[in-house]
């Protein structure tokens, strides 16, 4: 009777133990799937602090405020005087921003004046008396003409139209320098704006001329360089052998400034690369002397770079059409395919809004391009540019991209500026679908994560405005808004919960996946890199099981035949983040294989183009 009790209470104890086991494993599951809380505490003090020093910072911090103690922040009938104090605050941070802004205008610090215009239209604060940015970039475009500076000036002066229209004067006055600094395509745009524009302006017949004539291929292919960088002897199988990169490039001002890619240039600027490295252009074949060249500003996320040779080019591209060609319109490519300098090859756009870069979409062309090739023009019939040649897309072997033109005009004020061109950062990966983009994923430590934007919403507006764009094209669009942008600068973000965030954008990392790996759960990463929604499922403490939720339609996850609810076990996530790729090793049951046991490995690339 006694060794009966005895084993019904070692029963009773061992389901005890069990359940308390098991509850434990649920509750370690749910854990790992929940995001990071932010480490920053948020204090009043702080935000005064800020509110003098950094306005836009303060302004950031309150909406982390409100979000720590509740919708109203700290507004309540129990504590109203630090309300009150809060609301001051905030005033406060505004009138530092005008103050700001009125000072960078002064000192004739244009980029700063449109920054800080974009923060406070972002807040919805009336920048009409302080200065609008279409105005204040108008005004740079004249004083960087005073300056010599005639890239940046058309630059200036496309961007103030695309704001708000031209006056005929201006168009008329940037339709002068363009036709003086022989820039056929830039005075065509002010022509056409010129033409648009209310009031009645004569054209000079000279300048009309000039503005609708057309640059011959032969002429264009003289503002076409070959770049060399020289990395020294590289050593294979026990012999020494010449280590050179070979590109194309071309001239876009007069002072010697070049287009090219990034990748060409790398170990330039790459500060992980040790070895030796000089840069060089040539004009001619290769007996042609080699003229040296320097790095002035580079842009990693969309491959591309400007460099600089102290030579007069014979003909210069214009940057400002922003053309956007059509699937089966008729390119040409100009480059130096194997050091075969100023080759010309032909060929069609092959498709639009191929996702191969972190930030924007490219342009798929068939004319024949290779080794050599990259960093050179691709041109329309009309000889308008059209993108700039990049190629060495691994698992597409065969197949010819460009970056569009318009991402390159959008690009160039940044990398004009020196050194790396850095871009605001969110710290959100999404996913497009019918209902519009979708947040999938709020990285740690990043200002999304700070201001509590939640997972699994929609993107309805960006700065007050609804963002459409065709299907495939959404995740891109939001991109382009925040591409020109200044990391710092303040972003208004509504979703679909009925939320409105107001929040400082941080600099990009260089690959944001990577960098949110090293503070976030194996559990949440399966989202943003392979496309696995997961539900806790029990398991052990060691190897949590989980449900798939969701499977993002298109990701890795897709495309290996996982299906909601099939039962997974993650047994571990590996980064290679110097080959740019990660692997995620898992045991799943598939549904549609009749929830037989397999274990996979699922691949992904480090470089998602579908963060913001």
């Amino acid at each position: 009777m006694k060794r009966n009790n005895a084993a019904g209470y070692c029963a009773c104890l061992v389901i005890m133990l069990l359940t308390l086991f098991s509850c434990a494993t649920q509750e370690d599951a749910e854990r790992r799937l929940q995001p990071p809380k932010p480490a920053r505490s948020v204090r009043m003090d702080d935000i005064e602090k800020y509110a003098g020093e950094d306005p836009a910072r303060a302004i950031h911090l309150i909406g982390m405020y409100s979000g720590t103690y509740g919708e109203t922040g700290i507004l309540n009938e129990n504590n109203q005087e630090d309300g009150s104090r809060l609301t001051k605050l905030r005033s406060s941070a505004i009138d530092k921003l005008r103050e700001n802004q009125r000072t960078a205008i002064q000192e004739k610090r244009w980029d700063a004046a449109a920054s800080l215009s974009r923060s406070l239209a972002a807040l919805g604060v009336n920048v009409e008396k302080t200065g609008r940015e279409p105005e204040i970039m108008l005004q740079a475009a004249k004083d960087y003409l005073t300056a010599g500076k005639e890239l940046e000036a058309f630059l200036a002066a496309v961007h103030s139209h695309g704001l708000s229209p031209l006056s005929a004067a201006d168009a008329l006055f940037f339709l002068e320098q363009a036709v003086k600094a022989r820039q056929r395509r830039t005075a065509h745009f002010f022509l056409a704006v010129l033409d648009k524009a209310q009031g009645t302006v004569e054209v000079p017949a000279p300048l009309r001329t000039f503005a609708e004539g057309r640059d011959l291929t032969s002429e264009m292919i003289k503002g076409v360089a070959t770049v060399v960088v020289d990395r020294g002897i590289k050593v294979e199988r026990g012999r020494g052998m010449a280590d050179r990169v070979l590109g194309s490039a071309f001239f876009v001002d007069a002072g010697g400034l070049l287009i090219t890619n990034y990748h060409v240039i790398a170990s330039e600027v790459d500060p992980t690369y040790k070895g030796y490295s000089r840069l060089y252009i040539r004009m001619g074949d290769s007996t042609s002397a080699r003229i040296p060249a320097k790095v002035v500003g580079w842009d990693k996320t969309t491959d591309l770079a400007v460099i600089k040779a102290e030579i007069t080019p014979d003909y210069v591209f214009s940057v400002v059409d922003r053309i956007v060609p059509n699937i089966g319109d008729t390119v040409l490519a100009i480059g130096s395919p194997g050091g075969l300098e100023k080759t010309v090859t032909s060929g069609i756009v092959s498709a639009l809004g191929r996702r191969f870069l972190q930030i924007g979409d490219v342009i798929q062309i068939d004319a024949a391009v290779n080794h050599g090739n990259s960093g050179g023009p691709v041109i329309d019939t009309s000889g308008r540019l059209v993108g700039i040649v990049f190629a060495g897309v691994e698992q597409f072997e065969g197949l010819n991209f460009a970056v569009p033109a318009e991402r390159l005009a959008a690009a160039l004020p940044a990398m004009l500026r020196g050194g790396k061109a850095a871009r605001p950062w969110l710290g959100l990966s999404l996913a497009q679908s019918r209902e519009g983009a979708e947040i999938i994923y709020v990285a740690p430590l990043t200002p999304a994560a700070e201001q509590a934007v939640t997972e699994g919403v929609f993107i309805t507006s960006l700065n007050g405005e609804r963002i459409t764009a065709p299907q495939g094209a959404l995740i891109a669009t939001l991109q382009d808004r925040l591409f020109s942008d200044e990391p710092g600068e303040l972003v208004a973000l509504e979703t679909s919960d009925g939320k409105k965030h107001i929040i400082r954008t941080a600099e990009r990392p260089a690959t944001p996946l990577a960098e949110a790996a090293k503070t976030d759960s194996q559990e949440r990463l399966a989202t943003p890199l392979f496309g696995l929604v997961l539900l806790p499922a029990g398991g052990s403490s060691w190897t949590p099981q989980y449900l798939v939720k969701r499977v993002v339609r298109g990701s890795v996850a897709d495309e290996a035949g996982l299906s909601p609810q099939d039962p997974v076990r993650i047994h571990g996530l590996r980064l290679q983040e110097k080959e740019g790729y990660a692997l995620l090793d898992i045991d799943v049951k598939k549904r549609s294989s009749g929830y037989m046991e397999a274990q996979m490995r699922l691949p992904a690339l480090l470089d998602s183009p579908d963060t913001l």
